[in-house]
């Protein structure tokens, strides 16, 4: 296993300084990367060193500049690049990058990451491993008229969401046939923006959920373990802003059924690295990938 002494993130703002704090905390040495309207934003200011990237995109779109972070990674001698969420965190493309660079992505390896960074193909293997799902499209919806056809076997309301990323964006939820259209196109948008893929697709959307997480940790000799669950019911945007752990909505019956569930999923696919697995729990004591 490589020895990593510099660590670039590849991201801004309060994941940043909590990646940097804890490098830091490790005595690993610290690299940032700021957009430049990001010139001023204290993240810069938390790393041992910080550098400009995308020079003449936008706030956004400067860190999803794949080649520009592995050049500085390169060039400041970066032995391994901390993506944190959202941007290229689950983006394959950026993983394969760093490996073949030589250097360490903090992370899923790719393989995984085209597997679960695709929301449509998680389903899918999900499925394959028994889980209950929400019903949704297949695939990604390309036409308001795949759209219409959903929401008249389903019903509203609908939720459109980003193949692609996560941190709750590209998601819209649609209560009528009069909010669909502008929904697809805001999520849309919104995606291409956020991950460089414009992709949504419908799900069925269920009210005032518990939103149930639960933690994995995989290592490279088979062994995997889950660290129980938390619920994370309370966001904004779609954004967790609160977790609690235990969560008090589940039995002990259903705790251990949802935590096996996550387990199954990812021992299906050799999984290795944390990562969590995300579930719906609904008012009746049914729960969903």
């Amino acid at each position: 296993m490589a020895t990593i002494h510099r660590v670039l993130v590849a991201n801004r703002s309060e994941i940043a300084i909590r990646v940097f704090r804890a490098c830091t905390e490790l005595h690993k040495q610290t690299v940032a990367i700021y957009s430049e309207e990001d010139t001023l934003s204290l993240h810069r200011y938390k790393a041992d060193e910080a550098y400009l990237v995308g020079k003449g995109k936008g706030p956004v779109e400067a860190y999803l500049d794949i080649e520009g972070i592995i050049e500085i990674a390169k060039r400041k001698d970066v032995d391994a690049i901390h993506p944190g969420y959202g941007f290229l965190a689950e983006n394959p493309e950026f993983a394969r990058r760093c490996e073949e660079e030589g250097i360490v992505f903090i992370g899923p390896t790719p393989e995984h990451l085209r597997l679960f960074g695709d929301k449509v193909a998680s389903r899918a293997l999900a499925q394959e491993a028994g889980l209950p799902l929400v019903p949704a499209t297949p695939h990604p919806i390309t036409t308001l008229e795949e759209a219409l056809l959903f929401a008249k076997q389903y019903g509203y309301p609908l939720i459109v969401k980003a193949v692609a990323g996560g941190g709750g964006r590209g998601m819209r939820v649609v209560r009528n046939r009069s909010e669909l259209e502008s929904a697809l196109e805001r999520a849309r948008s919104e995606a291409e923006k956020a991950f460089g893929n414009p992709a949504v697709f419908l799900e069925r959307y269920i009210e005032d959920p518990k939103h149930i997480e639960v933690q994995i940790l995989a290592d490279q000799y088979g062994n995997m373990v889950h660290l129980f669950e938390r619920d994370c019911s309370v966001q904004r945007r779609h954004q967790k802003v609160v977790e609690i752990a235990p969560s008090l909505a589940l039995t002990e019956e259903k705790r251990q059924e949802i935590c096996e569930a996550a387990l199954r999923l990812m021992r299906r696919v050799n999984y290795v690295n944390a990562a969590t697995v995300e579930f719906l729990y609904d008012s009746e004591g049914n729960f969903y990938f």
